[in-house]
């Protein structure tokens, strides 16, 4: 008797250190009602356009401020220091509000048709970043008139698709 007490504790500690190296299943925790709202408010593509269209116009308006700054007045040894500083500061301002403008049309116009053509085709893959690069690369430099529109346009979407690759979102 005492060796077959013996055989059981010798099986109950291999069978616990068995099961010590095996990974514990962890329980699956199903979302909240709150966290299913706020993924539906995101999943809209006017929220997610609004959202892009604010962040690129913070983007732009930082490289703007950047940029400025480093504008050098074409009179610089003729100026004053305050009078530099105002040009400065014009300037500063000047191309924060373009830059501002511009990334955040192209944040709205980006996010918007990569959202549109993503539910219209109910995929999440590079096409729709070629797509959306496209459109909003021609959609950027269309003043300049089609030439300009198609360069834009290949040129943006050969750019969306390397940063998609290069943050590897889509595996």
């Amino acid at each position: 008797m005492a060796a077959s007490n013996s055989e059981n504790d010798l099986k109950t500690e291999v069978s616990s250190s068995h099961e010590a190296e095996q990974p514990q299943i962890q329980a699956i925790r199903m979302p909240s009602m709150e966290e299913i709202r706020a993924q539906e408010v995101w999943n809209n593509c006017a929220v997610r356009s609004v959202a892009s269209g604010v962040m690129g116009g913070g983007l732009g308006f930082m490289m703007g401020m950047f940029l400025g700054a480093l504008d050098n007045p074409v009179m610089q040894d003729q100026m004053s220091g305050k009078q530099q500083l105002l040009y400065n500061l014009k300037q500063m301002g000047s191309r924060s509000w373009s830059s501002a403008k511009t990334f955040a049309v192209m944040g709205v116009v980006f996010s918007a048709v990569e959202c549109v053509v993503e539910k219209a085709r109910a995929k999440h893959d590079t096409t729709n970043t070629v797509v959306a690069g496209c459109v909003t690369g021609g959609t950027m430099s269309a003043k300049a008139g089609p030439k300009a529109a198609c360069v834009g346009c290949v040129g943006f979407a050969a750019f969306s698709v390397a940063i998609e690759k290069f943050f590897d979102r889509h595996t």
